[in-house]
């Protein structure tokens, strides 16, 4: 037994120093002092031994058990020193070679536009609000002179939460005029910029979610004429001096008199074609003087106080601002498109 443990250990030893992967090692340890392995199948021969040889060959089936644990984890330390000096020479960093060049983003050209009609009006004195999302059908139609069975309120235009159409979708940024003038001391100059939905087929110039910059001002003796003033400045800022713009009579809820204004197609330059449909025009806004209800709603009195409001589409403006054909680009995130600006 004597001469048996003494090779356990000589064969043991020389396997270990020679291992050269983690598997193999695990190997080597199971074939010496596994549960089946040759230290262990030798231990189980101490019951032949005489009660005076045992404590002796114990001793010794001990030193030879150490020895091979402290190979083992000499082995294991060396096989990890290795795998990390392999991973650091196959992840070195040359830091004299030149740097890949990172390239950097640009702002979207929505939001380019945006950005230049906030500098606008707060050139004018105007400040800059947000509103949430998820509007209260109160404040997006019944607080805008909008009552019951208003073509806008139906299932087939707008999109609800819940059965009683009481909770939905805000399909205009309107509802942030009601907000300010129920928070906010007079006199009260805003724009309210933010998305909206309407249930509408995607083409050139529509899109179920898009986005509108709302205008608002409550002052006194404030007249349309401040109201055309503003808008025809806003569109030569925006789209250069001698913008041609029309105003058409319409017809808005929360707003009397009403009308809309029009920029030139910049594609076809006014004689028609598919961007402006034919017309010559682009739709760019809806406006007129708020309405004495939506005023009274808010407990100001029309007869002191009068004011203006615009609706506008961001996309239709950017499209005018940076001459895009199709609104669709604006959403498809093509970086074709998107990197020429």
């Amino acid at each position: 037994m004597k001469e048996q443990l003494a090779n356990i250990k000589r064969e043991a030893l020389a396997a270990f120093e020679a291992v050269d992967a983690p598997a193999a090692l695990d190997e080597l340890r199971v074939k010496y002092l596994g549960k089946k392995g040759q230290l262990t199948a030798v231990l189980k021969q101490m019951g032949r031994l005489s009660a005076e040889e045992r404590p002796a060959m114990g001793a010794l089936a001990n030193d030879v058990r150490t020895a091979l644990e402290n190979a083992i984890e000499a082995a294991a330390q060396k096989l990890e020193a290795a795998a990390l000096e392999a991973r650091l020479k196959a992840e070195a960093l040359d830091v004299t070679v030149p740097g890949k060049t990172v390239r950097r983003g640009h702002k979207h050209p929505m939001y380019r536009a945006l950005d230049e009609i906030k500098d606008i009006f707060v050139g004018m004195g105007f400040t800059v609000l947000d509103g949430p999302e998820i509007e209260l059908a109160e404040l997006n139609f019944d607080r805008l002179n909008a009552e019951e069975g208003h073509p806008s309120r139906d299932w087939s235009d707008s999109f609800y939460f819940d059965q009683d159409a009481r909770v939905m979708l805000r399909s205009q940024t309107s509802p942030m005029q009601v907000r300010a003038m129920d928070t906010m001391p007079l006199p009260i100059r805003i724009i309210a910029p933010g998305r909206v939905y309407r249930k509408d087929e995607i083409d050139a110039t529509h899109s179920p979610m898009f986005h509108q910059v709302e205008g608002m001002v409550i002052d006194k003796n404030v007249t349309m004429a401040d109201l055309k003033g503003t808008l025809n400045l806003l569109a030569e800022e925006l789209f250069g001096k001698g913008t041609v713009t029309r105003f058409r009579p319409h017809h808005f809820p929360f707003t009397e008199p009403s009308c809309e204004m029009d920029v030139q197609c910049h594609k076809c330059g006014g004689a028609g074609c598919p961007t402006c449909k034919g017309e010559g025009w682009i739709e760019l806004l809806g406006a007129g003087m708020i309405h004495p209800n939506v005023l009274r709603m808010a407990h100001i009195d029309p007869e002191e106080w009068s004011g203006w409001a615009f609706g506008m589409g961001l996309e239709r403006t950017a499209m005018r601002r940076f001459k895009i054909a199709d609104l669709r680009l604006i959403f498809e995130n093509d970086a074709r498109f998107l990197e020429q600006f």
